[in-house]
Formats: C-alpha cells, structure tokens, sequence
C-alpha cells in the first residue's frame, strides 16, 4: 500500500518526501472532531501499518488552533441522547483511534498551536512528540462537562508523560495548561514560534523518516509493550529487539560508514 492510496475525506491529507501531514481542518471551528472524523483518523493511522513509503507523520490543525475536542452539536448533543451499547460503541472507537496511532510503526509528531482541548490533547497525547507554541491551551476537560478523566488513555498515558501528581492535577481539576508550562512538564518536547511551528515539526519528522526507520519502529514499538513489564521481561525483550536490528541493511551501513569516517545513509531496512 502507498500514501497515495490514503484519501481520507474529512481532514486533509499530504505527503512531503517521506512524511505525512495529518491536518484536522475546521478551522471555522477551532478543529472539533465528528463521529466521521474520528472514525477516519483511526482507519488511516491503522493503514499506515502497511504504508511502506512514509516514514514519518506530522499532525496538526488549520488556522491557530490544534483541535477543540469532540463538536458540541455533532457529537455531545448526540452522545446525551444514547442507550449505554451505542455509547460504548462510541468510547471503544475513541480509544481505538489512540490504539491506531501507538501501533503504527511510523514516528508521530503533533504540532500544536492554540486550542489542544479534550479529545485533541488526548490525540496530542497519543503522539511520540508534541511540538507546542507559548501561546496554545493544553487541556483534559473531561470533569468539567461532568465526565471521568479517564478518556482515550489519559490516566495511563498522561502521568508516563508528565508524571502522577501532575497528570492528577489536570485530569481532576480540567485547567488548561500553557505552553510554557506544558514544556517545563515534559509535555512538550519543544516550544516553537506560531509562524515556524508547521515547519519545524516536518524538519524533525524529515530528520527522523531519513535515519534508520526500522529501528525507530522498533523503539516506538518497545516503548509500548514495556509498559507492562518487569525487570526481566523488558531486559530479555530488548535483547531480542535488538538482535533483531543487527540484521538490518542500516546497521551496517552504519557501521561501514564510521569505519569510512563518513556519514550514514539510512535505508529503513
């Protein structure tokens, strides 16, 4: 399968070398997702398991803001209106979107500008980076329209992220957190300039999908399945995993190219 056969209808979809942009795009209303949306993100972050000429995804919002979370008439009007079967169909198809985007292989990098709120900081969550700007408002609302914190993930992935007390604090009160804050927590990796924020995550992601993309698969993958592991069983697990890259096309070159006093050229296999 190839990027060009990805045609998601609603957000916008584009490919630069090796990388892809994920774009949700209403900007008209600050980027909320739809039962459509949702469902779309997660059916294209599971394509990209057999995509093999995109290395790399960037995701991201139109205008300034990165997305405000599920639409208020689209899908919370809705959602109160439910028998408890379609509204479990609804949170297993959220939380399967997180599920899509931890086990594609591809490194994802969310670049967030201005509203991040709800389910888009849990997608802004389920991303391997998050590059922000001092001006966006990271927020996990959930308590404040009545429901737990525990949405998409949240109270297993947040304080991993940004450690307990911290994730308890945001996922019990709902405040939002500034850019500022949301790097001096390890939220963000890196605060960035509103006007370069696109570009400077699509260079770290063209950085990334030109080094050796195999074995960024098999870190993301790692850093998963470590989760539930004991001392033993993650040492035993990197073993393998490593063995495993040892057989790779790259660490080879890698090897011939420090012999050779040059610079590696990384092929992903």
């Amino acid at each position: 399968m190839k990027a060009a056969d990805i045609k998601p209808k609603h957000f916008s979809w584009s490919v630069d070398g090796k990388v892809a942009i994920v774009m949700l795009n209403r900007p008209d209303r600050k980027n909320p997702l739809t039962f459509d949306s949702y469902a779309e993100l997660r059916d294209v972050f599971r394509q990209l398991v057999y995509v093999d000429d995109i290395k790399t995804v960037v995701l991201t919002g139109a205008g300034e803001n990165f997305c405000s979370g599920g639409d208020v008439h689209d899908i919370i009007g809705p959602l109160v209106g439910m028998e408890m079967p379609e509204l479990l169909t609804f949170t297993r198809m959220t939380g399967d979107a997180v599920k899509a985007m931890r086990n594609c292989p591809q490194t994802i990098i969310a670049a967030i500008d201005g509203i991040c709120a709800g389910a888009g900081a849990c997608l802004a969550m389920a991303a391997d980076m998050r590059y922000g700007t001092a001006r966006s408002k990271v927020a996990f609302l959930f308590t404040r329209v009545g429901l737990a914190g525990c949405d998409m993930g949240a109270c297993a992935m947040l304080p991993r992220i940004i450690g307990q007390g911290r994730a308890a604090e945001l996922l019990f009160t709902g405040r939002s957190m500034d850019g500022d804050e949301a790097e001096r927590w390890g939220f963000y990796n890196r605060i960035c300039d509103p006007e370069t924020l696109l570009s400077d995550a699509q260079e770290q992601a063209a950085r990334l999908a030109s080094g050796p993309t195999f074995a960024h698969a098999m870190t993301k993958q790692m850093l998963n399945k470590e989760w539930n592991m004991g001392v033993d069983e993650f040492i035993e697990a990197e073993a393998q995993a490593q063995a495993i890259c040892m057989q790779t096309g790259d660490f080879e070159r890698a090897y011939r190219a420090f012999a050779a006093k040059e610079k590696p050229v990384f092929e992903g296999d």
